[in-house]
């Protein structure tokens, strides 16, 4: 999906693809599919792939040590994508995955085309969804402290643990 949008990409990029499945092990539903371009000590870019009608589950970047969290900027590339931030519920292009209504409580909907842009301060409770084209975008934020982010589903799992 990330090069039909015209976006090239080396052996070594489809290599460092991973897939995340939150622990749910449900990854056509909830999960997303990351391409980390660079990842320093201040900044990081990220190629974000959602198959069609997959869900990224609710989840904040909270502060770390010092650091008050994740700044986060999303730019759509391709597809059809929708977020979910704090604000009026105005939900009417997406969906609440099945049994899950309270693991998704942000309703405010915000509609991102190619070149859409939409900022996200550290803290800010948001989950995204795919249309059924599926979606690619960027994510360009602060240092990553994905690790640490917290989700209102009490069953992710953010580092995959293979037992």
């Amino acid at each position: 999906m990330i090069e039909a949008t015209g976006i090239h990409l080396t052996e070594a990029d489809k290599k460092n693809i991973t897939a995340a499945d939150f622990g749910l092990s449900r990854i056509r539903e909830e999960g997303v599919q990351i391409l980390t371009l660079f990842n320093t000590n201040r900044m990081a870019a990220k190629i974000l792939v959602l198959l069609p009608y997959q869900t990224e589950p609710e989840h904040w970047h909270p502060p770390v040590g010092e650091d008050p969290g994740k700044e986060e900027v999303i730019r759509g590339i391709w597809g059809d994508l929708t977020f979910y931030i704090p604000g009026e519920d105005n939900m009417l292009e997406g969906f609440i995955v099945d049994g899950k209504d309270s693991c998704y409580t942000m309703r405010h909907e915000v509609v991102i085309e190619p070149g859409d842009q939409l900022v996200l301060p550290p803290g800010t409770k948001h989950w995204f969804q795919a249309g059924k084209r599926g979606a690619v975008l960027y994510s360009f934020s602060t240092r990553v402290t994905d690790l640490m982010d917290q989700f209102t589903d009490p069953d992710v799992v953010r580092e995959t643990v293979i037992g």
